[in-house]
């Protein structure tokens, strides 16, 4: 067997034809939510992966940085969660590992609070803000996935780290588009085959 040495996860095909025709700018939290929650809609109905998906935008003037989607069963990977990619294609753009560098105020947008993983990506990614839509029971209660044992006190871990959380924003219309997931006949996977993540 030969070793594998490269790795990538792409946007799908749908979300590229349609990234020109992404607003610029999105000044108010709930536009940014709105865009998530319609790219989360989206996504999984296409069959890229889960109802997930997560923006990274300036804090200050709202623009956007990047846009990503859950491409776990796109790209065969199980780390290619929304967060995950919306901020390595953020850091892509900016050329640099930590985006909180040079001063820099920006903000991750997602459609449900991070599973375990997505919290130890957003930690570290050096992102000053996280806007969340719910962080209840709702999504695996609704979807069917497992988000992992997070730490009770998840929200003020990222507040002693510097990060901000807001939590709230267009829930409703996340829990949505959880249920009409979960009412769906879409794959909820797990390499063990009982649930899997965001």
């Amino acid at each position: 067997m030969t070793l594998a040495t490269t790795y990538d996860a792409a946007l799908p095909e749908w979300l590229l034809a349609r990234l020109d025709r992404l607003p610029a700018v999105l000044p108010t939290r709930e536009e940014r939510m709105d865009l998530v929650n319609d790219l989360a809609d989206r996504n999984w109905r296409a069959g890229n992966g889960g109802p997930f998906a997560a923006i990274v935008v300036d804090t200050a003037t709202g623009a956007l940085v990047s846009a990503g989607v859950n491409v776990v069963l796109s790209s065969g990977l199980s780390s290619a969660h929304a967060e995950v990619t919306a901020l390595s294609l953020a850091q892509r753009a900016l050329g640099r590992w930590d985006l909180g560098a040079e001063d820099a105020e920006l903000e991750l947008v997602v459609n449900w609070r991070p599973c375990v993983m997505c919290y130890g990506a957003t930690m570290w990614s050096g992102i000053r803000s996280l806007v969340i839509a719910g962080a209840g029971p709702e999504l695996e209660e609704l979807s069917g996935f497992d988000e992992g044992p997070m730490v009770a006190d998840w929200a003020a871990q990222f507040e002693e780290r510097g990060i901000r959380v807001t939590i709230g924003v267009r829930e409703e219309e996340a829990i949505a588009v959880f249920r009409e997931y979960g009412d769906s006949d879409a794959l909820v996977y797990n390499a063990r085959g009982s649930a899997g993540g965001a």
